[in-house]
C-alpha cells in the first residue's frame, strides 16, 4: 500500500484481494490522506470494503433533487444553487473536485454575487458531499472543509430609495411590478410570496395570516393600501389557489429571479436582489417608528 500525488491531491494505492485499487483521497493534506488509506486498508481486512461508485456532480445532483423535492419545502433554492455548481463542477467526478477548484469557483462567483450568496452555494456543495458519503457514493475528506467561507458584513444592508423603486418598477413586466410592490410593502420573502394562497388572505380586514414553515408560528401581516391593491387586482383574475400565478400556465410561479435580474440591469441597479425588498421594508418601518408585523404563538 502507498500514497502518491497527482497535482496537489493524494491518491491511495492498495489491494482488495487480488485487485489493485487506486483512488483519490480527496485531500492535499498528507496526514489526512494517511488516515484515509489506513481506514480503507482496515475495511479490506474486515471484509467491509466496497469500491466507491464513479459519479459526477451532475449525476449526484439529480439524485439529490429527487431527495430534496420529497423532503424539503425550499427545494427550488437548492435547484438554483445546483445550476451554478453544475456550471463549474457538473462534468467532474466527485474525487476530482478538490479545494483548489472550489477556491477558484468562490473567487469567480464573488465577482457576480454577494459573499452571502457565495457562502450559501459553498454550503450547498458541502451538503452534497456529506450526502454522497451517507449514500455510499463518495469516500474521503469533504473538500469544502478545506475552503474558508467569506465574511458577511450584515451591517451593510442594501435598501431602495423611492427614486430607485420607481426606476425599477418602470423596467419590470406588469406581473413583476406587482410582486416587487408586494415584497417592499409586506417584507415577506420571495418563497412566502410565491406560496401565498387565497385561504391565507382576508381581503375585508386587509390581513394575511400564514404559518411560518421554519418554526410553525402564525404570522399576521397587515396590508397597507399599496399591498392590498395588488392583492385585490389578482383576486379579480384568480385562476388557482395561489394568489400570484404564472399567466402562461395558470399555476404557481416556480421562480421569478431571472425576470428581476433583467429589470435590475435595465434600471442600472445591479446589486438589488429580493433580499433588498425585505431590507427596504424594515428600513422604512424603522424610519416611521411603526411595527406592522406581529407574531402570535
Amino acid at each position: 500500500m502507498a500514497l502518491y500525488q497527482r497535482g496537489r491531491t493524494w491518491y491511495a494505492d492498495f489491494y482488495h484481494g487480488k485487485t489493485r485499487v487506486q483512488v483519490s483521497t480527496g485531500t492535499a493534506n498528507r496526514r489526512e490522506a494517511e488516515k484515509f488509506l489506513a481506514l480503507r486498508v482496515s475495511e479490506v481486512e474486515r471484509g467491509e470494503y466496497a469500491k466507491p461508485i464513479r459519479i459526477t456532480l451532475a449525476e449526484l445532483g439529480k439524485q439529490y433533487m429527487d431527495y430534496a423535492k420529497a423532503n424539503k419545502r425550499s427545494w427550488l433554492r437548492d435547484q438554483q444553487i445546483l445550476e451554478h455548481l453544475n456550471g463549474a463542477f457538473g462534468h467532474m467526478l466527485l474525487p476530482d473536485i478538490t479545494a483548489l477548484p472550489i477556491e477558484r469557483y468562490k473567487l469567480a462567483r464573488l465577482e457576480a454575487v454577494s459573499p452571502a450568496t457565495v457562502n450559501r452555494e459553498l454550503a450547498g456543495l458541502k451538503r452534497l458531499f456529506n450526502l454522497a458519503e451517507q449514500w455510499g457514493l463518495y469516500r474521503g475528506r469533504n473538500p469544502v472543509k478545506g475552503v474558508r467561507f467569506l465574511d458577511e458584513n450584515n451591517l451593510k444592508l442594501r435598501t431602495l430609495s423611492e427614486e430607485e423603486e420607481g426606476s425599477l418598477l418602470r423596467c419590470c413586466a406588469p406581473f413583476l411590478q406587482d410582486l416587487v410592490i408586494f415584497a417592499i410593502y409586506t417584507g415577506l420573502r420571495l418563497g412566502e410570496i410565491l406560496n401565498l394562497k387565497w385561504e391565507e388572505v382576508d381581503l375585508d380586514s386587509g390581513i394575511i395570516t400564514m404559518v411560518v414553515r421554519k418554526n410553525r408560528r402564525v404570522l399576521e401581516v397587515p396590508l397597507n393600501d399599496k399591498a392590498l391593491a395588488v392583492v385585490k387586482g389578482w383576486h379579480g383574475i384568480r385562476k388557482c389557489d395561489y394568489v400570484f400565478y404564472n399567466p402562461g400556465t395558470g399555476d404557481q410561479w416556480k421562480d421569478v429571479r431571472a425576470g428581476l435580474k433583467k429589470a435590475c440591469r435595465l434600471a442600472g441597479l445591479h446589486d438589488v436582489t429580493w433580499h433588498t425588498f425585505r431590507h427596504t421594508f424594515a428600513s422604512r418601518l424603522n424610519g416611521n417608528g411603526v411595527d406592522l408585523v406581529t407574531v402570535k404563538e
